[in-house]
């Protein structure tokens, strides 16, 4: 027998979860416009669909993006679907979709399922073009006031060698030759220390006052970090480059997505009875898939539907 292409106790939660939500009605009719068949199991059929659906579920192609039947990709992603339909006849064959751990967690997932949807018909909907393009000219603006640095980074474990790194850079040495031989970052010493351009942004304080102000070609330290003792090159300054409109329409829409969850939970919530149960501190819960207060509202955010939304961070160039 084959053996399974899915950790065992993925596949397991999964086959239950198929055989509550995937059975019932004409397995023979199309679920979507255009759909194929494209396997048998038993008397259920597996549609193109299921596979793709599939492979969005375990990142391995995006919601909008195409996946051809005849693709490697596919034949792989629909022979794990086939085994999540076989341990799930097995596992009704034996009874265990009637205990009553198995409803509870066919339950749980059924309400995420629910959640999801709910987000695809009511926020997704809501996310047009002139609201992508609202946000991305605003960022265009800030874009055009922001400067990147480039920089190179040497990092001491003491005081005293970063001291003698200052001398031996005085000395004449190449900045990369001695970030190689020197410095602890193990992220940045084999390529010379170079930390690409960043914004002030997203630098750490400490980094960004010591670089306030300073020229391309200047040395920087030592200044204590919460890494060691930094010593660091100024090697460019420049204009920040902004993405194109088709480079930030994804984090655009993920970060509209997020603002609509964020907003139907409030909705939600104000309108609900909700208790928490729990000793100690009985403070007011906030949506677990809010921001935090004081969330930046300049920078879109990427997200996933419905109950994990992260927080937003800086659209950049990629």
């Amino acid at each position: 027998m084959r053996p399974s292409r899915v950790l065992f106790p993925l596949l397991m939660a999964f086959a239950l979860t198929v055989a509550a939500c995937g059975r019932g009605g004409d397995s023979d009719r199309p679920p979507e416009p255009g759909d194929r068949a494209v396997a048998k199991v038993q008397d259920e059929t597996i549609w193109a669909s299921d596979v793709k659906r599939e492979a969005v579920a375990q990142g391995l192609v995006g919601e909008g993006e195409p996946l051809d039947v005849s693709s490697d990709l596919f034949r792989r992603v629909l022979d794990e679907v086939i085994d999540q339909k076989l341990l799930a006849r097995e596992a009704e064959r034996r009874g265990l979709d009637n205990s009553p751990l198995a409803q509870r967690r066919l339950a749980a997932t059924r309400e995420r399922i629910l959640g999801d949807m709910l987000v695809e018909t009511v926020v997704n909907d809501k996310i047009s073009d002139k609201a992508v393009e609202a946000i991305y000219q605003g960022q265009l603006n800030l874009a055009r006031t922001s400067e990147e640095v480039r920089t190179r980074l040497i990092l001491s474990r003491t005081r005293a060698e970063a001291d003698s790194v200052v001398g031996i850079l005085g000395q004449g040495a190449a900045f990369e030759a001695v970030a190689m031989e020197r410095s602890i970052d193990d992220a940045t010493r084999f390529s010379g220390g170079d930390l690409g351009y960043l914004t002030p942004d997203v630098m750490p304080e400490a980094y960004r006052n010591a670089l306030r102000d300073r020229p391309a070609g200047s040395t920087v330290g030592p200044f204590q970090t919460e890494g060691g003792w930094a010593v660091l090159r100024v090697e460019d300054r420049r204009r920040e480059t902004p993405p194109t409109m088709d480079q930030a329409r994804p984090q655009i829409v993920r970060y509209l997505t997020y603002e609509g969850v964020r907003q139907l939970l409030e909705e939600l919530r104000g309108r609900a009875a909700v208790e928490v149960l729990l000793n100690g501190d009985a403070r007011s819960q906030e949506p677990a898939s809010a921001p935090p207060a004081a969330a930046p509202t300049q920078q879109p955010a990427p997200a996933t539907p419905a109950t994990s939304v992260p927080a937003p961070v800086p659209l950049k160039a990629r």
